[in-house]
């Protein structure tokens, strides 16, 4: 064919074919132009998944009857005017499409009042045609009314998943909107019935309440707030602990000077802090806010918006790992901190169906009389983690505070100790310990010549090896964290662990992947029995170290049970 020039119809549908893949996407695109209007309250109301209906209703500024048309013709907008505005963009939307493109692939209707406005002013558009402005009534701000999506692109119409699905995908897409703009008042109904009506939320705990509802009853009691400014960045928002990590991705929620984002620089950036605390591929919970200079970003990078360019990307991505992984590592045991797991969730189903308690379980040994007058008597000492009373099971460690008591899974908190220790030893071999008679340890040939290869990634874990003969192997330096433990075993698992992740990790994900591994295998094993004196050395040292709240793998090491909480599973006061 000869070049020629669309016509305006086709150019609006395949600008459509870009921004609006579902009725969730119109959602999204009406709603972003409400809140650039200046709305406080939203209205949102759906019919059959959004297959039939899509209406947004606003309390914002609204549009002049003599701009009806203008909303509806390409690249039209009040939202830039000049290259300058471009270049820092402080609105959701910019590029004047979404409503031509909508109108372009539905029976559209639009509805405005500017305060100003004695009288509404109401558009039609179908197939193209135009009609209007005329007379209408409503309130001051704009309804933006949506029907037959995709009713003259049967291809794409034929897309479409169920009525459940689609409205599926509509609660996920108005849980982003609503958590990006607490000051705004949101209502969704779907098929007539109210799902949400959310007020306008000022203050931190109506924020929260608001997380709570859209993001799951259970995020808010598991997450820790961080809040931090640093060289013209700001991030507020709150991180899910590492005991609440998920299978999937979908309790991840970001946003950038209010506008909801799925960049891979920042989720990487974000990530990485949380790899002290996380493994075995488990994905952890988030709801952030980062701030900065529009000037700083470039938001015109993506046709939806989704992914951003930085100018700095390097410093933008350092900020949000640092600021991360600084929440994590003050996550030490603290007498008024997060804990992670709640009473409720330890005791379910003790009621009914629990061990007979008239038998004491095999193995029970009562604490002897001094032991518990020695905890009394030194309980009203300020220690987040209490004084040792006893050990369960040879797993746990019970600790009495002085407004409760607290468990402790050893092997999990020594696990934390010593990894810590390992990654602070120093790299010039101060946190190394020099075996008197270096350890000679057989191996097979492939763990021989994997030890000479590895020799540098080996001895930056505090492993100084050498090779003596095709099978056999000498150690001649240890962790100093791990003296007097058994080396040869050690060099073993560290050897099977550099195999495992060879050519899988940046070389300090690998060197740090391969020191939680030494750190798992060396920590203290279940029922190795513990003296008293033994335990209450392992809370101290939970108390000095970062991150002790979890293990390597990103299980709980320790959780508190208040006085209330045991007066009310006894029913104490009823």
């Amino acid at each position: 064919m000869p070049i020629q020039i669309l016509p305006d119809p086709l150019v609006n549908q395949i600008a459509a074919g870009e921004v609006i893949e579902r009725p969730a996407s119109v959602i999204k695109e009406l709603v972003e132009n409400a809140l650039d209007a200046g709305a406080r309250q939203l209205w949102i109301d759906i019919e059959r998944g959004g297959r039939e209906l899509l209406r947004v209703r606003d309390d914002g500024a609204g549009i002049a009857a003599g701009e009806l048309r203008l909303a509806l013709a390409r690249h039209a907008t009040s939202k830039i005017g000049s290259f300058a505005d471009l270049e820092r963009v402080a609105t959701l939307g910019f590029r004047g499409e979404a409503l031509p493109s909508i109108a372009s692939v539905a029976r559209l209707r639009l509805v405005s009042r500017p305060a100003a406005q004695a009288v509404a002013a109401e558009l039609e558009c179908s197939d193209g045609d135009l009609v209007g402005p005329r007379p209408a009534a409503h309130p001051s701000g704009t309804t933006v009314e949506v029907r037959e999506l995709f009713y003259n692109v049967p291809a794409r119409r034929r897309f479409l998943r169920s009525e459940a699905t689609e409205y599926q995908h509509i609660l996920r897409m108005f849980t982003r909107l609503a958590l990006s703009r607490f000051d705004v008042a949101f209502v969704l109904t779907h098929n007539r019935r109210e799902q949400f009506a959310l007020p306008a939320a000022a203050g931190r705990r109506e924020r929260e309440q608001r997380i709570a509802r859209l993001v799951g009853a259970d995020f808010m009691p598991q997450a820790v707030h961080v809040e931090h400014d640093h060289g013209g960045y700001r991030l507020e928002g709150w991180l899910g602990l590492p005991a609440q990590a998920r299978a999937q991705p979908d309790r991840q929620y970001l946003f950038v000077n209010g506008r909801m984002v799925r960049d891979r620089l920042l989720g990487s950036a974000v990530r990485l802090g949380y790899q002290d605390v996380l493994h075995g591929g488990r994905h952890p919970a988030w709801v952030l806010y980062l701030t900065l200079d529009p000037l700083l970003v470039d938001v015109n990078a993506h046709p939806q918006k989704l992914e951003l360019r930085f100018r700095d990307a390097r410093t933008v991505h350092d900020f949000l790992f640092r600021t991360v992984e600084r929440a994590h590592a003050a996550a030490r045991p603290a007498a008024d901190g997060p804990v992670p797991a709640t009473a409720a969730a330890l005791f379910a189903g003790v009621a009914e169906g629990g061990p007979d308690w008239r038998r004491p379980p095999e193995g029970y040994a009562p604490v002897h009389a001094q032991f518990m007058a020695r905890a009394a008597a030194t309980v009203a000492a300020e220690l987040p983690l209490g004084h040792a009373i006893a050990q369960v099971h040879g797993i746990y460690i019970l600790a009495q505070t002085p407004d409760g008591i607290v468990l402790v899974d050893m092997h999990a908190a020594h696990e934390r100790i010593l990894y810590e220790r390992l990654k602070a030893a120093e790299p010039g071999g101060g946190g190394r310990q020099a075996l008197l008679v270096p350890a000679i340890v057989e191996t097979g040939p492939a763990e021989a010549e994997l030890a000479e290869q590895q020799r540098a990634e080996l001895e930056a874990a505090g492993l100084v090896v050498d090779r003596i003969g095709p099978t056999r192997l000498a150690i001649r330096e240890v962790p100093a964290a791990l003296a007097g433990q058994d080396v040869a075993a050690i060099l073993h698992d560290a050897l099977a662990d550099l195999h495992a992740q060879a050519g899988t990790h940046p070389i300090v994900e690998h060197q740090n992947a391969l020191l939680a591994g030494i750190a798992c295998r060396s920590a203290v094993r279940a029922q190795r029995r513990l003296t008293l004196p033994e335990m209450d050395a392992l809370l101290r040292d939970m108390e000095r170290t970062e991150r002790a709240g979890h293990c390597g793998h990103g299980r709980p090491t320790w959780v508190r049970l208040s006085l209330a909480e045991l007066d009310r599973l006894f029913l104490r006061g009823r």
